[in-house]
């Protein structure tokens, strides 16, 4: 028998909560250190830009340089560890993205734009093929034509590689409406790149 929707949680990247670099980074960021700050931005700023680029599409990079602006400012009186950083980030960034779409017209990412973040590579190997998908132009893509709901859980989730309660204070939602919403995300994608697959395959028949 087929689990409730609610009870799947997506698959996603899973950091090891004991990286020494990036704990350590963290916390010599905090301290005001710029070669920790250096670290901590190479691992998460690839991912934060694809979450980015969903929220309001062309405009993703001046959005994530403002948003790590505000954490250059507010880092010392962050208190966390590193995957509440990252939550913490999110959700600059998120805010940051709704001011912008509050003063300017939102215009989709071009297919330039998806090229152009297809081509980022990914700080670490993601964890299996599923997710090594993710950072590919057609995943890019169809993340994109999602509903915008569906769109930030899978990235949050299976990109930015938090978890369910922490994507969900981004979001400002409760953990089982995020899980539902990535799992429902996750599914198009899988039925979308099955039907490209069935196509691909009928075409050079």
């Amino acid at each position: 028998m087929r689990a409730a929707a609610g009870e799947m949680a997506p698959p996603g990247p899973q950091p090891d909560p004991a990286d020494p670099d990036l704990d350590e980074a963290l916390c010599a960021a905090r301290r005001g250190d710029e070669a920790g700050f250096v670290v901590l931005y190479r691992d998460l700023q690839p991912r934060l830009l694809r979450y980015a680029t969903v929220l309001v599409g062309g405009e993703a990079e001046d959005v994530t340089a403002e948003t790590w602006l505000q954490v250059t400012r507010d880092l010392r009186g962050f208190v966390g560890d590193l995957d509440g950083f990252r939550g913490w980030v999110s959700t600059i960034c998120r805010n940051r993205a709704m001011d912008a779409t509050r003063t300017r017209t939102r215009r989709p990412a071009s297919p330039a734009d998806i090229a152009v973040l297809a081509a980022v590579p990914e700080p670490r190997q993601p964890y299996d093929a599923g997710m090594e998908a993710l950072s590919t132009r057609w995943a890019m893509e169809h993340i994109l034509a999602l509903p915008q709901a569906e769109a930030e859980a899978v990235l949050l989730r299976a990109v930015v590689g938090l978890d369910a309660p922490a994507a969900a204070r981004v979001l400002g939602k409760r953990p089982g409406t995020v899980r539902v919403a990535a799992h429902r995300g996750l599914r198009r994608l899988a039925r979308r790149l099955e039907n490209d697959r069935w196509s691909a395959g009928d075409e050079h028949a």
